[in-house]
């Protein structure tokens, strides 16, 4: 397999902390890679390194081979790479529709001209974009509540709807942060078949989750944060056993020889 997104030897410092560390590490295409470790790991930041919304003190970044390094989120999403959020950040009283709308907002060309005067190519582009919007409103099974306002939407729903909106944006790499958080079981489980879904579209998913169970019987690869630096990289059935994650997160003076999941 060929690695589509590539770590090296990332750093950046908040202050005095060094919140990430020197971390190597590549997303294969067509994978569902996973990034885990306690809370503070670093987790998150790497996400937000990855999509440019922090430039690294060290390191580059590379996607599909071009470094991205320092880019602004603009051109990143762009390039093919969109994300979620570990908070919601959904326009809230807005149209489910129009909420996956703003996902298509790097594909536009129509400019301010276009918005004043109702040109045959500005209509076409908006047809083109509620297509594309709707399509992927149709992968999270949202299209029959297309006119609701987002606010309206049960917890789940909302989370579904930010994964259409990045769905919109036609990415390679789409990035989950946490994609399950606050779901009930039942949740859970139809948002695990939807990742699988998608990554059989052909787009290669990473993922940051503190679910094991869903981490373990989703990922084909694992990457293991702690203080910022990376502990361990494998499949889950070696990660789950791994004596440096279990202590990472139970630590070292319990008696338990492998994680339950």
């Amino acid at each position: 397999m060929t690695a589509l997104l590539e770590l090296d030897d990332i750093t950046i410092h908040f202050g005095g902390l060094t919140a990430v560390k020197q971390v190597s590490m590549s997303v294969e295409e067509g994978s569902i890679s996973a990034l885990i470790g306690p809370n503070g790991a670093g987790k998150s930041t790497i996400f937000n390194l990855v999509t440019g919304i922090y430039p690294p003190a060290e390191g580059r970044v590379r996607f599909k081979g071009r470094d991205i390094t320092g880019q602004k989120p603009y051109q990143i999403t762009d390039l093919g790479i969109a994300r979620t959020f570990q908070n919601i950040r959904l326009f809230s009283n807005l149209s489910v529709l129009d909420n996956a709308k703003i996902g298509c907002h790097t594909q536009g060309q129509a400019g301010l001209l276009g918005a004043l005067v109702p040109l045959p190519r500005v209509r076409s582009e908006e047809r083109r974009i509620t297509e594309r919007a709707m399509e992927a409103l149709a992968i999270v099974n949202l299209e029959d509540k297309r006119e609701e306002t987002a606010k309206n939407l049960a917890y789940g729903e909302q989370r579904r709807l930010e994964i259409a909106r990045a769905l919109a944006a036609k990415p390679q790499l789409l990035l989950l942060d946490e994609p399950v958080a606050g779901m009930n079981a039942q949740e859970k489980q139809g948002l695990m078949q939807m990742v699988q879904r998608i990554r059989e579209m052909g787009i290669t998913i990473m993922l940051v989750e503190h679910d094991m169970n869903f981490v373990i019987n989703l990922s084909d690869h694992v990457d293991v944060l702690d203080y910022g630096e990376r502990i361990a990289s494998g499949p889950p059935e070696q990660i789950k056993n791994d004596p440096q994650v279990i202590e990472a997160y139970l630590g070292k003076d319990l008696e338990i020889i492998h994680l339950e999941f």
